[in-house]
């Protein structure tokens, strides 16, 4: 929500963002506060802290993007952690925005291992990816679909490989965001079969979307997000990876970009569209669908894959994930019979059309609480912008 990127900030701010996640079923998020380059943590997330004031419709947490952590910071991070902010994002991409090397990484593992906080990485070789970039533009490739096509799923899974490798010297947890392909997959999973803390997430345009909905022309653009999207046959290897919990959590990575006057940055150029979609919305009933409908997962471990395991895996259980007394009492009325087509005709995130445009899936959200108080009731708002309360989170729940 919120976030800057590429000369201009995704589409959806805090009231709109948690009103939309609020409509498909989710009654917490944990967006993304920014650290640049010589800032201090805490400034990261006090710019954070005055966007989410008043606006959020549903509760919310943070995780800090750390791109500087000098040893003199160490201190810092460890503050963070003391006011509720347990996760950190690091980047092995976006070189000259956001991207730590390896001995950044290597130095926030293992603080945040030492108390009991938890890494979260962008997975990818963004010095090589630069690379192929160059060489993609001057030989006059500037169509979006090169965006996928200049990140190889090779660049994502050695991305991986090094970061759980890095973990393991730092006798930490590492947690894989967005992962994309069966590449990347394969590293978690022997990585996990060695026993060591490897966790990972994927997100549902990495199971219901392709490489091909990129097409030849501009509106490929929509769906430019890194990683990119795959070939089609990564999903089913996703899907395993899913029921056998080598993946444990499907999150979104919503960070929407309208295309009109956002991702037109880039129509001669691929590398700056920016980098997102919309998705926060769609997801409950997009993977009810795909998962239990289809027979590719039980109904159980769907609600642990959206809901119990991001709360145990992010300091939140059992006041989240979970309906039992003494928890929050957020939860989800969802109507499993009742179909609906995705629209940008009746969507509610603040994007200018769906990533799943047509698309008609079984499942839909009757009513939603957020601590107790009902905030959706029969696709109607009822909820207030601002009532949704930051939440200070504990460390991980053993997985």
């Amino acid at each position: 929500m919120e976030l800057p990127f590429g000369g201009t900030q995704s589409s959806d701010d805090f009231r709109t963002g948690t009103i939309a996640a609020a409509h498909g079923g989710t009654t917490t998020i944990i967006d993304f506060a920014v650290q640049y380059k010589g800032e201090a943590l805490r400034q990261g997330l006090d710019n954070w802290h005055a966007k989410a004031e008043g606006k959020a419709a549903i509760d919310y947490g943070f995780h800090l993007i750390v791109t500087d952590l000098e040893t003199e910071r160490v201190p810092e991070l460890y503050k963070a952690m003391d006011e509720g902010v347990t996760s950190f994002k690091l980047f092995m991409a976006y070189p000259g925005v956001f991207l730590a090397d390896d001995a950044t990484i290597f130095r926030a593992m293992s603080a945040a291992g030492a108390r009991g906080g938890l890494i979260c990485m962008h997975a990818e070789n963004g010095i090589v990816i630069n690379e192929i970039i160059k060489r993609a533009l001057a030989e006059g490739r500037t169509a979006p679909k090169y965006h996928a096509l200049t990140r190889p799923t090779v660049a994502e899974a050695e991305g991986v490989h090094r970061a759980i490798r890095i973990a393991e010297m730092a006798e930490s947890p590492v947690y894989i965001v967005h992962l994309s392909c069966a590449d990347a997959l394969n590293q978690v999973r022997e990585a996990r079969d060695r026993g060591l803390p490897a966790f990972a997430e994927t997100c549902p345009q990495y199971l219901f979307l392709s490489i091909d909905d990129y097409g030849e022309g501009f509106e490929g653009a929509k769906y430019v997000m890194t990683p990119p999207l795959r070939e089609k046959w990564n999903q089913q290897e996703l899907w395993k990876g899913l029921k056998s919990d080598d993946l444990q959590v499907i999150s979104t990575d919503h960070c929407p970009f309208c295309m009109k006057e956002q991702k037109e940055l880039g129509r001669d150029d691929f590398s700056k569209i920016p980098n997102g979609a919309p998705g926060v919305e769609n997801r409950m009933a997009l993977i009810y669908n795909g998962g239990v409908v289809e027979q590719r997962i039980s109904l159980n471990r769907f609600v642990e894959l959206t809901s119990t395991a991001a709360a145990k895996m992010f300091g939140l259980f059992p006041r989240k994930g979970t309906i039992a007394v003494g928890s929050d009492a957020d939860i989800v009325i969802f109507d499993p019979d009742r179909e609906q087509t995705f629209s940008v005709k009746t969507q509610h995130m603040n994007a200018d059309y769906s990533a799943y445009e047509g698309k008609t899936v079984k499942g839909v959200v009757e009513t939603v609480l957020s601590r107790g108080r009902v905030v959706v009731e029969g696709g109607e708002f009822k909820g207030r912008a601002g009532d949704g309360q930051f939440l200070k989170r504990g460390t991980c729940v053993s997985m």
